[in-house]
């Protein structure tokens, strides 16, 4: 960062426009988008409605949240990262500044274990604050994290899900039914208690609450 900071106005200007193309990886891999979007994916194949609902509605769903999740911390994000580009139109001062709160909140996120891991791989002594660790090395840890996290979640979600399907073919194979489906029977039944007890607004509740 030091030596691109040295260069020509212009040349940092170049470098941070193809830096730009970087955007889409890290809002779907470094906010709360990474969580919402796995576990309502999860969700959809848990109840076997593979079409329903679409993808682009999940996607979209997932996008509200996190900017509603991360709201405070994408303005801190600008906040700090327009006082050195408002004072020396430094665009790469200005990187370095608003990508900290994005940083603290990926830091809040992440496991110690996946942390030291990759911190120790980029790092000979270990750094005396978050202050020495860079974005870069937090990111894959808070990716693993939040992965992991997310197959808790959706693991807790599959359990009732997977126990009506083994009721309603142990009922049809009791019936003699051999040639009927059991998830033809199920489905409707997951639709039934997943409306009856509010299943989307729990679910969306709960994934909000977490970050909170």
């Amino acid at each position: 960062m030091d030596a691109i900071q040295n260069l020509n106005p212009v040349l940092q200007l170049l470098i941070v426009m193809s830096m730009f193309s970087l955007l889409p990886f890290m809002f779907c891999c470094m906010t709360s988008f990474l969580r919402f979007v796995v576990v309502f994916a999860m969700l959809k194949t848990a109840m076997g409605t593979q079409q329903v609902p679409p993808a682009i509605v999940i996607i979209g769903l997932s996008i509200i949240l996190t900017f509603y999740t991360m709201g405070s911390t994408f303005q801190k994000m600008y906040d700090m990262g327009s006082v050195p580009y408002q004072k020396n139109q430094n665009m790469v001062m200005a990187i370095q500044e608003g990508s900290k709160p994005l940083k603290e909140f990926m830091l809040k996120q992440t496991r110690e274990s996946d942390l030291t891991f990759f911190v120790e791989l980029a790092h000979k002594n270990k750094p005396q604050s978050p202050d020495d660790i860079s974005i870069w090395e937090v990111a894959p840890a808070y990716i693993i994290s939040e992965l992991k996290t997310s197959f808790e979640i959706s693991f807790i979600i599959f359990v009732p899900f997977i126990i009506l399907d083994l009721v309603v073919a142990n009922i049809l194979l009791a019936l003699g039914m051999f040639m009927l489906s059991p998830t033809i029977i199920s489905m409707p039944f997951k639709l039934l208690i997943f409306i009856a007890v509010d299943g989307w607004a729990l679910i969306v509740q709960g994934l909000v609450s977490s970050y909170n």
